[in-house]
């Protein structure tokens, strides 16, 4: 209701056509590190990844309002070696930019491959091979272009790599050969520490530099990537400083409200910014809807606020204190295509001979080992000896975690006779903590169980029907998940009611990554050739914030 009266007000005062709005998280679900660039009337944002392959995925809009995903930066095995990765490893924090008709994306591996810059004719790809960039000592690199010049800004060490306090870290700077891919010259120092050393600021990062009214202004986050993240903002007369911080920074931050607010969006920062269509600017930034306190399953997620300038600077304007999960916009331009956020759906019945984007990978694959063209309208997976609880390349398929309240179902038919031999619904969270919602066999009885990472808490007997699938549904609750079987979507039977969502949550099991809902399959280290045919996925939003 209060929605309604807000748009009203605003209808009635011309800042609002036809209930036209942006719908916060517009990336819902584990899309973090945000980074966007403008091509005349194209946005494209880019997202960190982590240990999940394909890398870097890539999304496009022309209203900042619809965004969809046309495909990832690093989709190819040779260019993203992930084998061995913990999951909150692989791809830190990426910056696209456009520059005379090319794309770069700047990234960190924080595997073996470090730094390094990719480029692309279109964003849809094909993207060179990485080109690594060694004398870049850090994470979180991002390119300014200003005529045939080229700046790389990164966080790195602090000075003498001596830390006067926890935390402390320096933005560093190098000029760039665009064309050479390659650094050129002596690197600097543009910020040490952060806004204001007397207060011993923590974890500077994130940093991207822009132009505007003959000012470079350099962004970055500050105070690191929780609850107490922020952004914040400097400016210079030349794009290698020396850069002044603004006397009200932060620009951006949710730390100083009331945690325990209605439906609180929390830890915004790692910003960057971008003209919008009708000349107004906006940022997109990472934040987190949380639950019972500082606990949030779905990662953190890409969120989008109006920027103004204020006596020369930028600064979030959010109407409020609160970041708000929809703020009004002009000149909505897109077909609204599949979606990212809102009240959303998402079913795949594999009819489609190539899977669908949304779908990850967990690290690198290296054999084909899943097929959408064998059983057509099904999705089969090999049942492999790998495990999600090993540092390898398992029969997983994930779809990210998008409701506080929702629900994963599939429908499978897995057949065996061994007790090795799962298969079904997986609850990912990591290596350590993750729940299996599998069928299988024991004492040739068919079985269903739940299965947290290698401890069985609760099994029932499948009585399954010959020739038909068994259903699977994961159901999240805020603060707990429900784990369903049954032989359709219309009779169900709990195996386990109330587990504890907070396990899984950032806040517990640490990292950086969110929830996934994975299709998976598992020998458990012994060779097989059986198979898993899944009949269909689904994503089932019911969370109230968007009714």
């Amino acid at each position: 209701m209060k929605r309604i009266v807000l748009a009203i007000l605003l209808m009635a005062q011309g800042l609002l056509t036809q209930a036209q709005y942006v719908q916060n998280p517009i990336l819902a679900g584990f899309y973090p590190d945000p980074s966007i660039c403008r091509a005349g009337e194209d946005y494209y944002i880019v997202n960190s990844s982590f240990a999940y392959f394909p890398g870097l995925p890539l999304f496009h809009s022309k209203d900042l309002v619809n965004w969809k995903q046309i495909g990832y930066a690093l989709d190819r095995p040779e260019q993203l070696n992930l084998d061995n990765a913990r999951i909150s490893g692989g791809l830190y924090a990426p910056a696209i930019s456009f520059h005379n008709g090319t794309f770069y994306i700047v990234c960190t591996e924080v595997g073996s491959l470090g730094n390094f810059v990719i480029t692309a004719k279109d964003p849809k790809g094909p993207w060179s091979l990485p080109v690594k960039l060694p004398q870049v000592n850090g994470i979180d690199p991002a390119l300014f272009f200003e005529g045939d010049k080229a700046w790389i800004v990164y966080n790195s060490i602090p000075p003498d790599n001596i830390s006067l306090h926890n935390g402390h870290r320096t933005i560093r700077q190098y000029a760039f050969d665009p064309v050479k891919l390659q650094v050129i010259g002596e690197e600097r120092i543009l910020i040490n520490g952060g806004t204001d050393m007397a207060k011993k600021p923590v974890w500077i990062e994130g940093p991207h530099i822009l132009k505007k009214d003959d000012w470079y202004f350099l962004i970055c986050a500050e105070g690191g990537t929780g609850y107490n993240h922020s952004e914040v903002v400097f400016r210079s007369k030349s794009p290698e400083g020396p850069f002044v911080t603004y006397e009200k920074n932060p620009i951006l931050t949710q730390r100083h409200l009331d945690p325990t607010r209605k439906d609180p969006i929390t830890t915004t920062g790692h910003a960057d910014l971008v003209e919008g269509p009708d000349g107004k600017w906006w940022g997109v930034f990472l934040g987190c809807r949380p639950y019972d306190g500082d606990h949030y399953n779905t990662g953190r997620e890409t969120f989008i606020a109006p920027v103004s300038w204020e006596t020369g600077w930028p600064v979030f304007d959010l109407g409020g204190e609160t970041v708000k999960y929809q703020y009004p916009i002009a000149g909505i331009k897109d077909k609204k295509s599949e979606a990212f956020n809102g009240n959303y759906h998402f079913k795949d019945g594999f009819d489609n001979p190539v899977l669908n984007m949304r779908y990850r990978f967990l690290r690198t694959p290296r054999s084909t080992w899943y097929s959408l063209t064998d059983y057509p309208g099904h999705l089969i997976l090999n049942t492999r000896p790998e495990t999600c609880e090993d540092k390898a390349n398992p029969s997983f398929i994930g779809f990210h975690q998008p409701h506080l309240k929702g629900e994963a179902i599939t429908s499978v038919f897995f057949s065996t006779k061994s007790e090795n031999e799962k298969a079904g619904l997986l609850l990912f969270q990591n290596d350590k903590v993750n729940y299996f919602l599998a069928l299988t066999n024991k004492g040739g009885m068919d079985m269903v169980e739940l299965w947290k990472g290698k401890e069985l808490i609760a099994s029932a007997h499948n009585s399954r029907q010959k020739n038909k699938p068994t259903f699977l549904r994961i159901e999240a609750k805020g603060d707990y998940y429900t784990f369903s079987y049954g032989p359709s979507k219309k009779k169900w039977t709990i195996l386990k009611d109330k587990v504890d969502a907070r396990e899984l949550s950032t806040k517990t099991a640490g990292g950086f990554v969110g929830c996934l809902y994975a299709l998976y399959t598992t020998s458990n280290g012994v060779p097989s050739t059986n198979k898993a045919r899944f009949h269909h996925f689904e994503i089932n939003n019911k969370d109230d914030i968007y009714k």
